[in-house]
């Protein structure tokens, strides 16, 4: 069962531990990604792991400080097992969360933990997570704000101020 969390849900909905998610980074790194894999981070906010976001925008940022032309985002399928929530600085699990049995943690949105406001995912076990698609954003505005619409499969991204034109990122496999 594949799902998307709602930006205002709290908990995980009961019996769902599939989602599609979203991991940005650069062209070099998502070639090596197609190859081997992902490969744990050796430290972050939330410790090791694997970090995506159910929110593309987020993911489209990163790497932060990195050519534009340069990043791609990969649409993954994450069986995310057993969640613990983050939603605060120095929270007492921030970092050690895969101890107590947890698969994955997630920041919600909104709760303080990024600047940005948006959504973030660790996920401890890279094996969790199958690559969907691979896109390379060629879009210098996928930063800035934007709306976007769930149709029938397909994310259709309006940017408001540079482009105006409709432009379909995904398509559903």
């Amino acid at each position: 069962m594949l799902n998307r969390w709602a930006e205002d849900d709290c908990d995980l909905p009961y019996g769902v531990l599939t989602y599609v998610m979203y991991h940005g980074t650069s062209s070099r790194n998502a070639e090596l990604v197609k190859r081997s894999g992902f490969q744990q981070s050796t430290d972050g906010m939330l410790g090791r792991g694997v970090y995506l976001s159910r929110d593309p925008q987020k993911a489209s940022c990163y790497p932060l400080n990195h050519p534009e032309k340069d990043k791609d985002i990969i649409q993954v399928q994450v069986n995310v097992g057993r969640v613990k929530r983050i939603n605060y600085q120095r929270h007492p699990l921030q970092k050690t969360w895969h101890d107590h049995g947890y698969y994955t943690a997630w920041v919600p949105p909104n709760c303080g933990m990024v600047p940005s406001g948006l959504e973030e995912d660790c996920v401890w076990d890279p094996r969790r997570i199958k690559v969907l698609k691979f896109k390379a954003t060629a879009m210098y505005y996928f930063c800035l704000p934007y709306r976007i619409h769930y149709h029938v499969g397909i994310i259709v991204v309006h940017h408001h101020h540079y482009n105006p034109y409709n432009i379909t990122l995904y398509q559903s496999v």
